[in-house]
């Protein structure tokens, strides 16, 4: 899978700087001002690891992430892990990468896993999510003693997010009833600098029952806690004391638990075409959030989307989501409610499923708007992709 966001492009800053002032303000900012992010998430709480809320696979995205109930493919470890017991392929792995902003920021993901008895009632994946910084000039030592400029002392390092996920899902002995669960470890990096490391376990369950589906979702429900700590060098202090920084001492990032409640149901409509109707209800508790239904004690983000499928060959799909409420830009004084609308469609070419996703067609939403791609290698027979 393969993303680019298509505007809000920020500078390229692999390229070396045209002019150097005489001060240690400027060469170590950037290193500070990463710093300064991990500190303020550490007192802030609420938005630790949002990396994991961006979402996988293009055909989540073109259906707004509207996946919990329904999603029946490799997928399904980061969407709903119960959801990999729905898969009747001995073998399967996906890879995305995503880069935004001209190629600043990076995010990749992959996950593979297989069928652990003959039956195909159970199965076991593996996925690596990561979002990074790469290349990042470290420029604290771009002055010499004497005041000249040595471009030969700047090194560079990467500030990344990671999240190794190990899933686990079988169906029970009603067959309509599957079960899953996922255990992760997360790493979050700032060069030699500092780092966190982090640990939490998710549950779901779906239930199928004719043509329709229920899926339920815990997302760190043991509280993911993030222990954070920093490594700076007698030099590197002495430069954030210069620059009014605060020197990071470490401490602890939470994750509280949400739910995701989703629900979809599919019907024949034509001959071989049918639709599938989706929704998805994300709660949480950890403050007030800007979303549909939002309060200091309960927040409510949904998620809609809907794919139209012609004999498993092609598909077609819309959503819409990231309902928010924002400014309005001719009376400050008056909020008004955006949503992000996003577009897909899905290819089946033998054992390789091909989609692609546009997000906020339109521009109409506060976000950018990036195309995506995704191809999965499904090992065998496979109608248990969702």
């Amino acid at each position: 899978m393969y993303e680019r966001a298509a505007s809000g492009q920020l500078p390229n800053t692999r390229k070396t700087p045209a002019k150097v002032e005489d001060n240690m303000n400027r060469p170590v900012s950037f290193t500070a001002l990463l710093l300064v992010l991990a500190i303020s998430a550490l007192r802030a709480q609420k938005y630790s690891n949002e990396f994991l809320a961006i979402g996988v696979g293009a055909q989540a995205h073109g259906m707004s992430g509207a996946q919990t109930a329904h999603v029946g493919d490799i997928t399904a470890a980061y969407w709903n892990p119960a959801g990999l017991a729905q898969i009747n392929a001995p073998f399967q792995v996906a890879a995305m990468h995503a880069e935004w902003f001209v190629g600043v920021s990076q995010y990749d993901y992959l996950s593979f896993g297989k069928s652990l008895n003959r039956e195909q009632n159970s199965f076991l994946a593996f996925s690596l999510i990561r979002l990074g910084i790469d290349n990042i000039p470290y420029t604290i030592n771009l002055l010499n003693p004497d005041g000249t400029v040595n471009y030969d002392n700047v090194s560079s390092f990467s500030a990344a997010d990671y999240a190794l996920m190990g899933s686990y899902a079988r169906k029970l002995k009603n067959p309509a009833l599957s079960i899953g669960g996922s255990v992760k470890v997360i790493r979050r990096v700032i060069g030699s600098f500092g780092g966190a490391w982090g640990f939490g376990a998710d549950l779901g369950v779906q239930y199928r029952k004719g043509n329709w589906m229920l899926g339920l979702q815990g997302r760190d429900l043991t509280t993911t806690f993030n222990a954070w700590s920093f490594n700076l060098t007698e030099r590197e202090k002495e430069v954030f004391l210069q620059t009014d920084n605060e020197i990071p001492t470490g401490g602890t990032e939470i994750t509280r638990p949400r739910f995701i409640l989703g629900a979809a149901y599919r019907v024949n409509v034509w001959g071989k075409t049918t639709l599938l109707p989706a929704i998805d209800l994300d709660f949480t508790t950890d403050g007030q959030r800007n979303v549909l239904v939002s309060s200091k004690a309960f927040n409510m983000d949904p998620r809609i989307g809907i794919e139209a499928d012609y004999d498993g060959f092609v598909q077609l799909r819309l959503g819409a989501g990231n309902f928010q409420r924002v400014k309005d830009d001719f009376n400050p004084n008056k909020e008004v409610l955006t949503l992000q609308p996003n577009f897909g469609v899905g290819l089946r070419l033998g054992r390789v499923q091909l989609d692609y996703a546009l997000t906020n067609i339109g521009n109409v939403a506060q976000v950018l708007y990036s195309h995506i791609f995704r191809c999965v290698l499904i090992s065998g027979n496979a109608t248990g992709v969702g």
